[in-house]
């Protein structure tokens, strides 16, 4: 079954929605971004979360240090560190915890380009996600599906999704598990009825 990661949380009970509607990972954003949230605020939420589910907590990160990273992770038990900016591919080692790593894809992104990041990377997981000036993820908007090799490793589909399009995201990509932030959101925030339907579309899928 495709999993599912909600991300972007900043309140404790779209956390709660999210698991218990059936999410397995569930991001918390550590980056400079209207979603971020504090280390301490974050840590709340995620005990929680591990004592009421088997989902993964996620922080999500953009060029910070290694050092750093590795002390929020500790603070907040995260399960992955998720690197969304331009990070070598070596620094994965460096972390104490498991790590997604985010590829970028524009429109002169090629299916052999993104093949051959996604050799070079040393993290667990890879996580596809749309290309934008200005922005490292959460920006709403999708990129070519058909862009996305085969690839024999665990890959998160990103970019653009909700409950109307993610169906056939799955049935194009065949994602690991597919991500999402803004696609389960009105007015700047989460909306806890469209985080249901998604994880309903996904899991009917």
């Amino acid at each position: 079954m495709t999993r599912v990661k909600i991300c972007g949380l900043k309140r404790m009970e779209d956390a709660l929605v999210a698991v218990e509607a059936g999410a397995d990972l569930v991001g918390f954003v550590f980056a400079p971004s209207r979603r971020r949230i504090d280390p301490d605020a974050a840590r709340e939420i995620i005990a929680v979360v591990h004592a009421r589910s088997a989902a993964r907590a996620v922080g999500v990160f953009v060029n910070a240090d290694p050092t750093d990273m590795n002390a929020v992770a500790h603070i907040c038990d995260l399960d992955y560190v998720q690197l969304s900016g331009d990070e070598p591919d070596d620094l994965p080692p460096a972390l104490d915890v498991p790590s997604i790593q985010a590829i970028h894809i524009g429109p002169a992104t090629t299916a052999e380009v993104v093949a051959k990041w996604a050799e070079t990377s040393r993290a667990e997981i890879l996580l596809l996600d749309t290309a934008q000036d200005g922005a490292y993820g959460g920006t709403g908007k999708a990129f070519d599906w058909s862009r996305v090799p085969d690839l024999d490793r665990p890959v998160l589909l990103a970019g653009g999704l909700h409950a109307r399009n993610v169906g056939r995201a799955i049935k194009r990509v065949r994602p690991w598990g597919v991500d999402v932030s803004s696609g389960v959101e009105t007015n700047g925030e989460k909306d806890q009825a469209k985080i249901r339907a998604f994880v309903r579309a996904v899991h009917s899928s």
